[in-house]
C-alpha cells in the first residue's frame, strides 16, 4: 500500500473526555472518529487492526470446530419475553417498535435467537452437539459510554452457542472453547490470563472471563503466587481463617462517640487498626432488612451478597428512613448486638472470628467496645460474602493471592437447560423422547481487543502493535524522495520485493519531513521500520529500527529479509 493512495488522518490533539491511553491513540492515529455517545466510524486504518482480529477469531472458530451462521440484530420482543428477559435486562436493552407498532430490541446479545434457530432445525440427538456461532453487531444501550470502544454502546462481537443432549458433551465443549479462546488470544500476541467467574445476567453454571493484563483494567484479578488459580475478585472465594475464634476477654461497654460514623473515625477514636473494628450493612432482603456484617478492613463483594437466599438477586443498601424505622438509628451506629430479631444477621468468614470487636451501638453517637460473637450479638448464618485481599490465602490451598488488574475482552459459560427449558428447546433422545438441550456460551469482544491491545502495548510516541494485530507489518519510509531519484527508485524495489515474499508493507511516499514521518509511524504502532536515504544507499545499507526498540541500526537488504524470516 503506498500511503499517498491510503487514508491516513492522524492528529496531535484529542477530546478532553479521552481518559484512557487507548482512546486518546485511536483519535490521535485517525483509528476511529465519534458519531454521537458510545458510537464510532471505524476509519480504513482502524478497520485493518479489527479485520485481523476479527480473521484470527474465525479462524480459530472454525479450527473448533464451530460453524458460522448470522443472526439478525433486531429481534421480536416475544422471543425475549419467553426467556423473561424482556424486563430484566434492564435499561440496557434498546427497544423499538416498527411501523406496526411491534416490538423489537436492538440485540444485545443472542441467546433466545439462536436457541429458536435450534428448536426449530435440531430434532433428534444425532445432530448433537452442535456450535453455532456469528461474528456481529452487537448494541448495549449504557448508561455511561466512555474509553472509547473499550465501552461504547455498538460493538462487534464474536458470539457462539453449542447445543448439548448431556453434561459430559457440554463440559467436552467448553474445554475445546476454553483452548480456541487461549489459542487466539495467544496468536494475537497478548498477555492474557483466563480467570474464573461470575456468571452475571446471561446466567448458567461454570464461568470462566479471558482478561488482556493492563494497569488501566477495570477488572481486579485474584491469582495465586503457588499455582495458575486466577478469578475474577467477584468469584474468588475468600476462605474463613484457619485458627479458632479466641475466647472473650472483655466485658462489652457502650461508648459514647459524638461524630465518630465510619471505619476510619473508629480507628482514630480509639487508637486501633480496622482488622479490629466490625462494620454493619443493611440491605433490603426479600422480606425486609438483611445485616451484612464484616471486618473494618473488608469490603462487600455485592455479587456474592446478591446470591444470598434473604436478598432479591442484587445487593441495594437500605435508605436512611428504612435502617430508622426498623432500628431507631442513624446510618454510622448500626451494630450487630441488640438488632431486632426480625433481622438476619449474615456474617462474614473472617469477621465471625473476631473476639473483642468494637461495633456500632445502635443508637446515635455510640459504639460498643468488646463485644463478642453468641455472647452480645447473635448470627444468624456465616457466609463469605467480602472481596479477596492482596495476601489471603489461595482458595486451591496453594499460596497466597495476588490482585491485578484486567480487561475482559472473552468470557464462556457453562449455560445449562436455562434458555432451552424458557422456550422449550427439545430432541428426541435414544429411547424417542423429548429431551431439553443444554447450552454453552462463548464471547468474545472483536473491537474490544483493538483497544485492550493498546491498553497493554503503547509508549509515549504512540501504539506498539503485536505483529498479528498491525496494519502493516513493515513501513518503508523514504527521505527526500522527490529530489533523488535513486532513493525513490531503491525504496519502490525494496516495497516490491517485500510485498512479493508475502510481507504486509506501507510504503510512506507522501514527502514528509523525516521527524513527521517518522513520528506517524510510531504513532500507528507499525512493528518494523526501515528508511531509505542517500546515506544508506551510498553505504549499501538500510536504516532499521522494531517499534519497541530505543535506537536504529544499519543492516543490508539480506540481513532485513532474514529478520523478518
Amino acid at each position: 500500500m503506498r500511503l499517498s493512495q491510503f487514508h491516513l488522518a492522524t492528529v496531535k490533539e484529542v477530546p478532553a473526555d479521552a481518559e484512557i491511553a487507548s482512546h486518546r491513540l485511536m483519535l490521535r492515529a485517525g483509528m476511529i472518529r465519534k458519531l454521537a455517545a458510545g458510537l464510532y466510524t471505524w476509519s480504513p486504518l482502524g478497520l485493518r487492526v479489527m479485520r485481523k482480529v476479527e480473521a484470527v477469531v474465525r479462524e480459530e472458530m472454525d479450527r473448533a470446530g464451530a460453524i458460522e451462521i448470522l443472526m439478525p440484530t433486531i429481534q421480536p420482543k416475544e422471543l425475549w419475553e419467553e426467556s423473561g428477559r424482556w424486563e430484566k435486562f434492564g435499561n440496557q436493552l434498546l427497544k423499538i417498535k416498527d411501523r406496526k407498532e411491534q416490538e423489537f430490541c436492538y440485540a444485545p446479545t443472542a441467546e433466545e435467537v439462536v436457541t429458536d434457530f435450534a428448536r426449530n432445525e435440531l430434532k433428534s440427538y444425532k445432530q448433537l452437539p452442535v456450535n453455532f456461532y456469528q461474528i456481529q453487531t452487537k448494541f448495549r444501550d449504557e448508561i455511561r459510554p466512555r474509553f472509547g470502544v473499550m465501552r461504547a454502546r455498538e460493538f462487534l462481537m464474536k458470539d457462539a452457542y453449542s447445543f448439548h443432549l448431556t453434561q459430559e458433551s457440554l463440559a467436552e465443549t467448553y474445554e475445546v472453547m476454553y483452548q480456541a479462546y487461549s489459542r487466539i488470544f495467544t496468536r494475537l500476541g497478548l498477555k492474557f490470563r483466563a480467570v474464573q467467574a461470575d456468571t452475571g445476567a446471561i446466567g448458567g453454571n461454570a464461568s470462566h472471563e479471558f482478561q488482556v493484563l493492563a494497569d488501566s483494567g477495570e477488572d481486579a484479578i485474584a491469582f495465586s503466587d503457588g499455582s495458575d488459580y486466577a478469578a475474577n475478585i467477584e468469584k474468588a472465594e475468600a476462605l474463613a481463617p484457619s485458627a479458632n475464634r479466641p475466647a472473650p476477654t472483655a466485658a462489652m461497654q457502650r461508648v459514647d462517640t459524638p461524630r465518630v460514623r465510619s471505619v476510619e473515625d473508629v480507628m482514630a477514636h480509639f487508637g486501633v487498626t480496622a482488622d479490629r473494628v466490625l462494620k454493619t450493612v443493611l440491605v433490603r432482603g426479600k422480606d425486609g432488612l438483611v445485616a451484612l456484617c464484616l471486618r473494618g478492613d473488608h469490603e462487600i463483594n455485592e455479587v456474592k451478597a446478591g446470591k444470598l437466599a434473604e436478598l432479591p438477586d442484587e445487593s441495594v443498601l437500605a435508605s436512611e428512613e428504612e435502617i430508622l424505622a426498623a432500628t431507631g438509628t442513624r446510618p454510622g451506629f448500626i451494630g450487630p448486638v441488640g438488632l431486632p430479631d426480625s433481622i438476619p444477621v449474615i456474617v462474614d468468614r473472617s469477621a465471625a472470628a473476631l473476639a473483642d470487636f468494637i461495633c456500632g451501638g445502635n443508637a446515635n453517637d455510640t459504639h460498643y467496645t468488646g463485644a463478642n460473637w453468641e455472647r452480645d450479638a447473635r448470627i444468624s448464618r456465616i457466609e463469605d460474602i467480602r472481596k479477596v485481599v492482596a495476601g489471603d490465602p489461595s482458595p486451591d490451598g496453594h499460596g497466597t493471592l495476588h490482585i491485578g488488574r484486567g480487561i475482559e475482552v472473552g468470557h464462556i459459560f457453562q449455560l445449562g437447560a436455562k434458555y432451552a427449558e424458557a422456550l422449550n428447546a427439545t430432541v428426541l433422545d435414544d429411547q424417542g423422547k423429548k429431551q431439553v438441550m443444554l447450552m454453552g456460551c462463548y464471547g468474545i469482544g472483536v473491537s474490544r481487543i483493538v483497544a485492550a491491545a493498546i491498553e497493554q502495548r503503547h509508549d509515549e510516541a504512540g501504539i506498539i502493535w503485536p505483529e498479528p494485530m498491525a496494519p502493516w507489518r513493515v513501513a518503508v519510509c523514504v527521505i527526500n524522495p522527490k529530489n533523488s531519484p535513486e532513493v525513490n527508485a531503491a525504496a519502490e524495489s525494496l516495497y516490491k520485493e517485500l510485498v512479493a515474499r508475502g510481507i504486509e508493507t506501507v510504503w510512506d511516499d507522501r514527502g514528509l519531513r523525516p521527524g513527521a514521518m517518522f513520528a506517524d509511524m510510531e504513532l500507528i504502532g507499525i512493528p518494523h521500520r526501515v528508511v531509505v536515504s542517500e546515506r544508506g544507499l551510498a553505504a549499501g545499507t538500510l536504516e532499521y529500527r522494531a517499534r519497541d526498540a530505543a535506537d536504529s541500526s544499519a543492516i543490508t537488504r539480506d540481513e532485513l529479509f532474514e529478520l523478518l524470516g
